[in-house]
């Protein structure tokens, strides 16, 4: 216990899924976690799960597009706890299908909140970060960062945006003697609700959820499917002083797909 006590962290979609899973764990082992989401009211059940475990945590409404919410984070950070030691860029969305048939509209929405909300959350934590020292940023990409996939490569393009992205911000980090680690984390197949929204308009009504425990089987060398908790750990490693030699590299937690 204690691994991020008195760290102050911010973790984005952090409501739901593997933002949930994340907001917890840090939460159990001592950091103050900032929940920013747009989902209010699994927001406010995830601070109040916290808090009735004895930890400290705060929910702040994120859109990850909007640059002015970002820089209002900030200053709500900065005014309300003084530091930030470590940022989950977290928040996501897998937008599905042929990339004939798909719309720019779907293509530009999918890079907004994937890559264009990463950039914005290292853009606006950074300077913070710089006078909080031994900070970690923690990107959340995928297992298909790393591979293509049929029907996803509009995702794959986000993903691995964000894995070579992480990889040049963490060289200019240290290039500049900035105190903060810049890393990947690349998920398999992980039971959250993502799967019930990949691409809800490919199918018919109340048919589009995909159920994880059966892909896995299929999918997964291990045959197993993965949980937010095994992903939060990984964050929690990573975010704490144990990885104070990590920089610029990718942690991957998928039971084996990359292999």
């Amino acid at each position: 216990m204690g691994r991020v006590t008195g760290k102050i962290a911010v973790v984005t979609g952090g409501s739901s899924g593997l933002g949930r899973g994340c907001s917890l764990r840090l939460a159990q082992e001592g950091a103050k976690v900032i929940v920013a989401d747009i989902q209010d009211d699994l927001g406010g059940e995830v601070v109040q799960e916290i808090k009735d475990a004895g930890g400290q945590a705060r929910y702040v409404r994120l859109d990850v597009t909007d640059e002015l919410a970002w820089q209002s984070l900030m200053d709500i950070v900065k005014e309300e706890f003084g530091a930030l030691h470590i940022l989950v860029n977290n928040a996501g969305i897998a937008i599905a299908g042929s990339i004939v048939d798909m719309t720019l509209e779907d293509w530009q929405q999918q890079q907004a909140i994937n890559l264009d909300g990463v950039f914005l959350g290292i853009k606006y934590s950074i300077p913070l970060m710089r006078e909080s020292g031994a900070a970690s940023i923690i990107n959340m990409s995928s297992v298909a960062g790393l591979k293509g996939a049929a029907n996803l490569a509009a995702y794959n393009a986000t993903k691995g945006g964000v894995r070579l992205f992480t990889k040049g911000v963490a060289l200019e980090c240290a290039n500049n003697r900035w105190p903060i680690r810049v890393n990947s984390v690349h998920p398999g197949i992980i039971e959250t609700p993502i799967w019930t929204k990949i691409n809800p308009d490919a199918f018919e009504a109340g048919e589009n959820a995909i159920d994880p425990q059966v892909l896995a089987q299929v999918a997964v060398p291990t045959g197993e499917v993965g949980f937010p908790a095994d992903i939060a750990n990984g964050v929690l490693f990573l975010a704490s002083d144990e990885a104070r030699y990590i920089t610029g590299t990718e942690l991957v937690i998928d039971g084996g797909i990359s292999a």
